[in-house]
């Protein structure tokens, strides 16, 4: 009973807090640009909207197009509740969970482009080219950063791997892991998700013809994986292991809130790539991850 009730809070926590962010970066890029802008919790708004109106069909579609968003969403979810959060640990914690936690964010992002690809739109199917070409590189950013920390820590399980700091390599690490952060979620300078012209998107062109509760769990599960590549983030690389339970709970917050203030920031005081770039600037964040692994394993060799 002790079990269901720590499964059932810990997802309450991820599914009722995620939607908090975006709004969060739109207040910053609003405050940037002198402007009110939209409220914090306009995604709620939205989502609760959307929850209301039909699914509106394109004849080409198979089941697959409402299934995609569906499965993507209980992929991100089911990596959610692998992530520990601070002194809580996790809920899904075992040797190894770290692997299928890339394997469930792969499983999101194909469900995702697949989805797109249903409807026989050109656009879309741009858009899912682009998303799984740009997905190489960053992904092997992920795998880099994910090396580092178990060769540090000599472990596979997040619990393990999370609990110290990334030692020296921190800077490293964390400058890789923020540049994945914007690639994954498709901020700014990789993408803009305020962009409406199909010709320079890159993931919303993939959710055009979706509506109603699959756009809803479209943008959901959006919001689910920038939380968790922000607590990733901040556990990866703040010395939290020391402190006491509320201390360390206070840390994580204060942290995954600088790291939404800083991707405001950033879609604010930057433009967005030429496609042309991206692989460079993604090259980059992989070269980042990868020193970061250098330095864990030449400090383990001393």
């Amino acid at each position: 009973m002790t079990l269901i009730l720590d499964l059932i809070l810990r997802l309450a926590v991820w599914l009722l807090l995620a939607p908090l962010l975006p709004g969060i970066i739109n207040k910053v890029k609003a405050w940037v640009a002198c402007r009110r802008g939209p409220p914090v919790l306009q995604l709620y708004y939205d989502l609760a909207k959307l929850w209301r109106k039909g699914v509106v069909l394109s004849t080409l579609a198979s089941p697959g197009f409402i299934a995609g968003p569906a499965v993507a969403w209980v992929a991100l979810t089911g990596a959610a509740m692998l992530m520990p959060l601070g002194p809580a640990g996790s809920a899904l914690s075992f040797r190894g969970d770290v692997l299928l936690l890339i394997y469930l964010l792969a499983l999101a992002r194909f469900c995702t482009a697949w989805a797109a690809m249903e409807t026989g739109s050109a656009f879309e199917g741009m858009g899912a080219a682009r998303e799984v070409s740009y997905a190489v590189l960053a992904e092997a950013a992920i795998i880099a950063a994910v090396l580092s920390l178990s060769v540090q820590t000599g472990s596979v399980s997040l619990v393990t791997m999370l609990s110290p700091s990334a030692g020296a390599g921190a800077v490293l690490l964390a400058a890789g892991l923020f540049t994945v952060l914007l690639a994954e979620n498709c901020r700014v300078p990789f993408d803009d998700p305020n962009t409406h012209l199909e010709l320079t998107m890159i993931h919303e062109v993939m959710v055009l013809d979706h509506s109603g509760p699959p756009l809803a769990a479209i943008l959901h599960g959006a919001s689910v994986k920038l939380l968790l590549f922000a607590v990733l983030l901040v556990q990866a690389v703040l010395p939290m292991g020391e402190l006491p339970p509320l201390g360390v709970a206070g840390a994580l917050a204060a942290g995954v809130l600088v790291v939404t203030v800083g991707v405001g920031l950033v879609e604010s005081l930057l433009a967005r790539l030429a496609f042309r770039r991206v692989p460079l600037l993604l090259t980059t964040a992989f070269l980042l991850c990868l020193f970061a692994l250098l330095v864990a394993w030449k400090g383990g060799a001393k």
